[in-house]
């Protein structure tokens, strides 16, 4: 028998706010149960585990071992515009001008995530 993903966890210092900025990331509610002050909430995503967010006492310190890679519907960098208009930050930046790389930013609490080329620009650099 197998294992099967049912969430991926977010440590952070206020669960309901960095889940509400992830709610807009992914444009997904919020499990309709959760509530400002609520120490556990997560984002439900259709047809997978769901992003969820474990408020914790200790402040991030380092960088991520583990991360997520978004893949957008519309351009690499239109979404990194929107998401910077969020309140994500750029922490690095691996574009490169023939469009491949990625940007990795930020969300508010400073956890890093990745935004990659969508799959209509890979489609257009392969041909």
């Amino acid at each position: 028998m197998v294992s099967e993903l049912q969430n991926v966890a977010i440590d952070c210092a206020n669960a309901y706010e960095l889940a509400q900025f992830w709610s807009k990331v992914f444009d997904r509610p919020l499990h309709p149960e959760d509530k400002p002050g609520d120490e556990e909430t997560e984002v439900m995503l259709p047809g997978g585990p769901a992003i969820f967010f474990n408020q914790v006492s200790e402040p991030k310190t380092a960088k991520n071992r583990l991360h997520l890679c978004l893949r957008p519907k519309t351009t690499r960098e239109e979404e990194v515009e929107r998401l910077l208009g969020l309140g994500a930050a750029l922490v690095h930046d691996r574009r490169n001008a023939d469009g491949t790389g990625w940007a990795v930013l930020a969300d508010p609490e400073g956890n890093e995530f990745c935004v990659l080329s969508s799959a209509a620009e890979r489609a257009a650099a392969s041909s």
